[in-house]
């Protein structure tokens, strides 16, 4: 800023001709904007002012240095005016990390797209953990609370998972009445990409089924698939109740055992910390928050608009891989 301030100086020095009436101009006295002159001069190691009793002119040093000058303080100005005109209209590029959830995300982010046409989207989808700062991200979104001191955070919505079945599997197969029943038909179950290990179907801790066995006719590592071998008949799938809300409602498939499952997941969206949210970012959390989960409990206070919380101390600044059960 001092730099700066010296510059601007020199040029109301040069564009006056005077020293004199460049500290009226600036409120401040001939002698110091001759000592400014001064220590610029000797930073730099030319002299910028040809000086006489009468009148002071430029060197060649100086004039190029105006120039330089000028494209300077053109470029502050453009840069004050493009972030003073991005407070009133979101645009620009907005780069994020999404969990490989298409269901989930497409439909809302397609959604945000229509609204928001200025903002181009630069979307990564994986369920790998990155580093939100040093992957550049503007925003993450991930599964569960983020634990980042580093970050900010918010929740966007909760989620449950639940097994569903085709109608054509249960005609052939029968109804399962309780997990037990389970260990005499097919499961299709989610292995994590990240550690090679396979979803626990949340059945209720307390019980007798929680750490129960279930047969395994096939494994996959995204939603889709699984959704998709489970409407087919192959099997049955433990999934997320985003992943097959159309489908129940349809009838192509059937929620079953509802009441032995207990598992309540929730999505946040993290971010870098900063001051103040860009006008991009801020525009693309509170529609995430607003939109992706219309009929999650935790819209009731996203409604409200909460502000923005900062999580606890923690790990550094990479968010986990996304856990949605499937």
């Amino acid at each position: 800023m001092d730099s700066l301030s010296a510059l601007d100086v020199f040029v109301r020095a040069a564009e006056t001709r005077s020293f004199t009436d460049a500290g009226r101009r600036l409120s401040v006295s001939s002698s110091a904007v001759g000592k400014t002159i001064s220590r610029l001069e000797n930073r730099l190691g030319v002299r910028l002012f040809h000086r006489s009793t009468r009148a002071i002119t430029l060197t060649r040093e100086g004039e190029l240095f105006l120039e330089s000058c000028r494209r300077i303080f053109s470029e502050i100005n453009k840069i004050e005016l493009e972030l003073s005109e991005s407070k009133a209209t979101p645009k620009g590029r907005l780069k994020v990390s999404l969990p490989d959830v298409g269901t989930l995300m497409m439909p809302t982010l397609h959604g945000f797209m229509r609204e928001y046409s200025d903002i181009q989207i630069d979307a990564e989808f994986t369920d790998n953990m990155v580093d939100v700062i040093d992957g550049g991200y503007d925003a993450v979104i991930r599964s569960g609370e983020q634990s980042d001191s580093r970050l900010m955070s918010k929740r966007l919505g909760s989620y449950r998972l639940e097994v569903v079945g085709s109608p054509t599997y249960f005609a052939r197969h029968g109804m399962p009445l309780t997990p037990e029943d389970l260990k005499l038909h097919g499961c299709l179950h989610h292995r994590y990409p990240s550690s090679g290990k396979l979803q626990r179907w949340p059945f209720t801790k307390a019980g007798s089924y929680a750490d129960i066995e279930l047969p395994i006719s096939a494994t996959v590592t995204t939603i889709e698939p699984l959704v998709s071998l489970a409407e087919l008949g192959i099997g049955l799938a433990c999934v997320p109740n985003f992943a097959v809300r159309r489908q129940i409602e349809e009838g192509s498939l059937i929620r079953i055992l509802d009441e032995y499952i207990e598992h309540v997941g929730v999505f946040s969206a993290v971010w870098p910390p900063s001051q103040h949210r860009s006008p991009k970012l801020r525009a693309f959390v509170d529609y995430m928050a607003e939109h992706l989960f219309p009929n999650s409990p935790s819209q009731a206070a996203s409604a409200n608009r909460v502000q923005p919380r900062r999580v606890p101390a923690g790990e550094p600044s990479r968010v986990r891989p996304v856990r949605t059960g499937v």
